[in-house]
């Protein structure tokens, strides 16, 4: 752990295909939480910042992805900036810098060393047309941008060869307008909030799935457990894949799907169950964004219960596990969380938290939320609700993005 203390957020950001490519990675320090602006937090956070990136490693905040971090004027023009790996990290310039010759000539230095440059939360202007020709990508929040002037500054910034992320993008169909425009990139999580819920459409597939998440809680035969398997050859594919990832742990490689059922045993099955449920419901398989999100949250609550309860607090912690997977089912099946609980055989305290964020696991899961958010402010008021210490969620951070990263990495 580093010695300065500070909260550590990442937002995915993804490529047309719907498959996380990069991080934005948000650091403040405990001091900066309740200062006068946002720009003061940020010149009181680049310490901060770099520290965390360079103490920490960036393999292990990052994975196989890269990051991105906006920096204030003063930061853009320190050295502190060149201690950051090139090759793995996106420098942004906050929209409060002007482009005179003293940032175009720093940006024309960084890019020559062979960093990546972005605006962020940019709005064309003639005055930046020198910094274009040296930026990578420009970050446009399409939530604060009236819709009608978006084409046009789509139109202006494709003169130069620059990659154009929508920032802000809050659901799918804010995605295809964004999409179709031309932007490259995009960033919130729209992935996570579905248009409509089709609750009464038939779905053979879903409904097989839904009758082996019931099975797995319910503590089924493993002959009528195996039999639902076969019913669902995609589902069987990517829970072989999974367990044969090097996030499962296991010395042996998996064969068979009697195989995987025998040696996981029941509640490491409920477990792979439902990560297997995201991966072969989606287009990108075992790179889905849901599927990330959703293990995240899962292991990161698992963890947490963990460092406050001790190694005894096994139970509880597989129940915390679950409620974070079983957090985005909603929107994996396109159903109401109601309904779908209402179908599952889950214990009383697992429910609580899953509709209402009640008890210690709902607490937990408020927690999980916030982070996603980098609401730090109420990141810290709930760790304190929790009975966490800010150094312990750091440290289950960083387990949690690790086993994240191979769980989601290609097989």
């Amino acid at each position: 752990m580093v010695e300065e203390k500070f909260f550590l957020g990442r937002q995915p950001i993804l490529d047309r295909t719907q498959q996380i490519m990069g991080f934005e990675l948000l650091f403040r320090s405990p001091e900066s939480l309740n200062a006068a602006s946002f720009l003061d937090v940020q010149m009181a956070s680049a310490s901060v910042i770099v520290n965390a990136l360079t103490q920490f490693g960036i393999q292990d905040v990052l994975g196989r992805h890269k990051g991105f971090f906006n920096v204030t004027r003063e930061v853009l023009m320190s050295d502190a900036v060149e201690l950051l790996p090139k090759d793995r990290v996106v420098i942004e310039l906050l929209e409060s810098i002007v482009a005179d010759q003293e940032v175009i000539d720093r940006c024309r230095s960084l890019k020559k060393l062979g960093f990546s440059l972005a605006l962020d939360d940019h709005i064309y202007s003639p005055s930046f047309h020198e910094v274009y020709r040296l930026v990578d990508i420009v970050k446009v929040d399409v939530l604060e941008t009236p819709a009608q002037s978006l084409p046009e500054m789509v139109e202006n910034l494709r003169k130069w060869p620059l990659t154009l992320l929508a920032e802000k993008v809050e659901n799918a169909e804010h995605y295809k307008f964004c999409s179709q425009l031309g932007f490259d990139l995009f960033q919130g999580y729209y992935f996570a909030r579905p248009v409509v819920l089709r609750q009464n459409k038939i779905d053979i597939g879903k409904i097989t799935m839904m009758q082996l998440m019931k099975q797995v809680m319910s503590d089924a035969e493993w002959s009528e457990i195996e039999e639902t398997f076969k019913q669902n050859p995609g589902l069987t594919y990517n829970l072989l894949r999974l367990v044969n990832s090097v996030a499962i742990g296991l010395r042996v490689r998996i064969k068979t799907l009697r195989h995987a059922l025998t040696v996981l045993g029941m509640e490491q099955l409920k477990r792979w169950i439902t990560l297997a449920l995201y991966a072969s419901n989606d287009q990108n398989g075992v790179q889905s964004p849901l599927l990330e999100m959703a293990a995240t949250r899962g292991k990161l609550m698992e963890l947490l219960v963990l460092a406050s309860r001790g190694r005894g607090a096994g139970e509880l912690a597989d129940q915390a596990f679950m409620v974070g997977i079983l957090s985005l089912i909603d929107v994996l099946f396109e159903d109401a969380m109601a309904e779908l609980v209402g179908k599952l055989n889950l214990v009383e305290n697992v429910k609580s938290a899953l509709l209402h964020h009640e008890g210690d696991l709902g607490e937990l899961l408020v927690l999980a939320e916030l982070l996603e958010q980098a609401d730090f402010p109420a990141v810290s008021e709930q760790l304190d609700i929790c009975e966490l210490e800010l150094d312990q969620l750091l440290s289950a951070q960083l387990e949690t993005f690790s086993w994240a990263d191979k769980l989601s990495a290609s097989l």
